[in-house]
């Protein structure tokens, strides 16, 4: 017998592997470019609706646990980086470049988190060390390019 389709899990499936590809196209588009733009509005709903359907899958442990918390983190760190596109306070493209590029390491090491607990064994142990490993690699790559996209040294960037 077929088992029926989860539409929640299809649909958070769906929005995480377009959020994946689109994330790739926004890091390698002109910054402020009309296809920088475009991209990053998709991504945006796409990261919406992939932190909803996370907030209402429950098969793993029945219950609000780690996973729920990560994207929580991730759905404020995406909040984080849009608003400063709605207020355009002074600093902002600073502040946008910085949660938006955290807003993707989160999406890879939550990639990686899973792609790891497919292949081993050692379900906790290979989804964290996994994400963490992807963080600590996000976390030098955005301290070395995001200061140089914003035009200032490393030692100057703050938010």
């Amino acid at each position: 017998m077929q088992q029926p389709v989860d539409l929640l899990g299809l649909v958070h499936t769906a929005a995480a592997f377009l959020a994946l590809a689109l994330s790739v196209g926004i890091l390698a588009a002109r910054k402020g470019s009309r296809f920088h733009k475009r991209l990053g509005i998709v991504y945006g709903g796409c990261m919406v609706g992939l932190n909803f359907t996370a907030f209402a899958i429950y098969d793993l442990f029945g219950h609000f646990a780690a996973f729920h918390w990560a994207a929580v983190a991730s759905f404020v760190t995406l909040l984080a980086g849009l608003w400063p596109l709605v207020r355009r306070r002074p600093g902002w493209i600073d502040r946008h470049a910085y949660f938006m590029s955290w807003s993707v390491v989160g999406l890879w090491a939550a990639a990686a988190a899973e792609a790891a607990t497919r292949m081993f064994d050692a379900f906790f142990a290979s989804a964290l060390g996994a994400s963490l490993l992807v963080i600590a690699v996000g976390a030098v790559i955005i301290w070395r390019t995001v200061p140089r996209i914003l035009g200032h040294s490393p030692a100057r960037a703050s938010l």
